[in-house]
């Protein structure tokens, strides 16, 4: 089972066959199958700090190059329990270990994340988040992209426990409000066999291609060999693993204005901003202020979101 995730940084490559690699299907805004010129399977975990500080490239990358490419999320259960947890990288083997590298996170990213939860009330496990993602994501990979949003938000900003069923269905009711997401479906589901099987089915698809470590990226052209990124990685990384596997493939279009940015993923922090449009984490913060001032965004804690998603509050 995976154990660590730590920072790491320059391009780690490994040839892959892409033949056995997962099918993605991505489709339009008209809901309409489009080919992807290059396919991502992204190895997480909820509870995984630094694949929420890997959020503003991650965003970055796909609102540039749209629809050339096509994702899916596996997921990586790194906590079954802490009886038989251990990050030898990170020097973690209790929950309260696990809070100087949130704050480290804060202070090298610039993130915002709430160490405090690992005093507080600790998750026991990431295995409960991680089978609620499956069941939310049997709606569709939307669905399963919001929720997915909404459980790394309500645990390393709002120090809710995501181990815990009972905020589990909360933040599943949260998303309902603000989405097309079947809460009753999302309930039944949740107890299902098939929701169990899929996640069994990440974890060993992880195991097999050797995962050890969160985030990790397997970016797969059309023709030709993947490259494997592990761990944390700046944008221009990212980029140049795109370049280096699709050469032919370049963005589609900019981020200008951070209120069509803000409103497009609905909800974002001032690094997420600060990243999409090459700005000092205190200029995006005055941007989305003063986006906020004029009453196009609403501030909730560390979060922007639009006036449409305020009932999800």
């Amino acid at each position: 089972m995976p154990t660590s995730h730590g920072v790491a940084y320059g391009v780690s490559q490994s040839s892959l066959d892409c033949s056995q690699e997962a099918e993605v299907t991505q489709l339009n805004e008209n809901n309409q199958p489009v080919h992807p010129q290059v396919e991502v399977t992204y190895y997480t975990d909820p509870l995984c700090s630094w694949s929420w500080a890997l959020e503003p490239q991650w965003r970055r990358l796909r609102y540039e190059f749209a629809e050339q490419l096509a994702w899916r999320y596996s997921m990586g259960g790194l906590i079954s329990d802490w009886q038989q947890f251990s990050d030898p990288l990170n020097d973690i083997s209790r929950p309260v270990q696990m809070g100087p590298q949130w704050i480290q996170i804060r202070h090298l990213i610039g993130m915002p994340i709430d160490e405090r939860i690992w005093v507080e009330d600790p998750p026991a496990s990431s295995y409960p988040a991680c089978i609620a993602f499956k069941a939310a994501e049997r709606q569709g990979a939307s669905v399963g992209e919001a929720y997915l949003r909404r459980l790394r938000e309500a645990v390393m900003l709002e120090r809710r426990n995501i181990a815990q069923w009972e905020v589990l269905l909360a933040l599943a009711e949260e998303v309902a409000a603000s989405s097309g997401f079947d809460l009753e479906q999302f309930r039944y589901d949740l107890d299902g066999k098939e929701v169990l099987e899929a996640f069994r089915t990440d974890i060993k698809d992880g195991r097999y291609r050797g995962i050890g470590r969160f985030p990790s990226l397997i970016l797969r052209p059309t023709t030709g060999q993947s490259i494997l990124l592990i761990g944390y990685r700046p944008y221009q990384v990212l980029r140049e693993a795109i370049a280096h596997i699709a050469p032919e493939m370049h963005p589609v279009r900019s981020v200008t204005d951070v209120v069509a940015y803000a409103s497009y993923w609905q909800r974002i922090t001032a690094k997420e901003v600060a990243e999409a449009l090459d700005l000092e984490l205190e200029a995006a913060r005055k941007a989305l202020d003063e986006a906020v001032a004029n009453g196009h965004l609403i501030e909730a804690g560390q979060i922007y979101l639009t006036p449409a998603n305020l009932h999800s509050l």
